[in-house]
């Protein structure tokens, strides 16, 4: 297995702890957990959950591309919802990002740190170096 390097993309949310957006570790990458942060702000942008899933996922999709791989190649993902009562309004959006690819995923509800948070998401892409 290759080196590990750090991935801290320009144009995309600073992250809120000491952990890197991203890591590639050999031919996968791995995304932190990512919510609805403008990155043209770099603040929280609340709303509803499928706003909130867009903002989500475009941060990831922006870091995926930082990383040299495509939404098409994510093999995994984790979603997080405040209210499980969200999951058919979240995936609907999911699926405009994702469309027939469909990684594994596992959606759980879950009590946030910042309790106006409605979703967060991360993942793991795969890409041969």
């Amino acid at each position: 297995m290759g080196d590990i390097q750090r991935i801290f993309p320009k144009d995309t949310p600073t992250p809120r702890g000491p952990y890197s957006p991203a890591i590639r570790a050999g031919d996968f990458i791995f995304v932190s957990g990512q919510g609805p942060v403008d990155p043209a702000t770099d603040t929280m942008s609340y709303g509803d959950i499928q706003h909130e899933t867009r903002i989500t996922l475009n941060n990831v999709k922006r870091i995926l591309e930082a990383a040299g791989v495509a939404m098409t190649d994510v093999v995994k993902c984790s979603v997080f919802l405040r209210d499980g009562k969200d999951f058919a309004a979240m995936n609907e959006i999911y699926r405009e990002f994702f469309g027939e690819q469909r990684p594994t995923r596992t959606t759980v509800a879950v009590a946030f740190a910042d309790p106006t948070m409605k979703v967060e998401i991360d993942c793991i892409a795969y890409k041969p170096v």
